[in-house]
């Protein structure tokens, strides 16, 4: 049997994330949620995920502050970023920084599940 795919979901917006959780979930992942990035630093710490959907703008701590330092702790660890106010300059220096995509909100679900799907066959992490 092999182990859960798992992705941690990072976003300050609830009804944002909780939607997004429920769209992984039907594809048969396992979501870690966090409200924040650092809160999303904490549960890596116990939690082992294969990838990280992390909204780029958030309050402490976003995925844009975030992202070094995940992959710090997780090196090779696929990070998604996303954000309803992404421009081709964000973006292109969410890719520079080492983000798997940067997706804009709202992300098509066909175009997320893919992307997701894609970050998570890639990960260093799956046994």
């Amino acid at each position: 049997m092999s182990a859960q795919r798992r992705i941690l979901l990072a976003d300050d917006d609830l009804s944002m994330r909780s939607g997004v959780a429920d769209l992984l979930e039907g594809i048969g992942l396992e979501v870690i949620q966090a409200s924040d990035g650092l809160e999303a630093l904490e549960l890596v710490k116990v939690n082992l995920v294969h990838a990280a959907l992390l909204d780029m703008q958030m309050p402490m701590c976003g995925g844009l502050e975030a992202l070094p330092l995940l992959q710090q702790q997780f090196r090779g660890l696929p990070c998604i970023l996303y954000s309803g106010n992404l421009t081709d300059a964000t973006a292109i220096m969410a890719l520079e920084i080492g983000a798997f995509a940067a997706l804009r909100k709202p992300v098509e679900p066909n175009l997320l599940r893919a992307e997701v799907l894609r970050a998570i066959a890639s990960s260093p992490f799956l046994n």
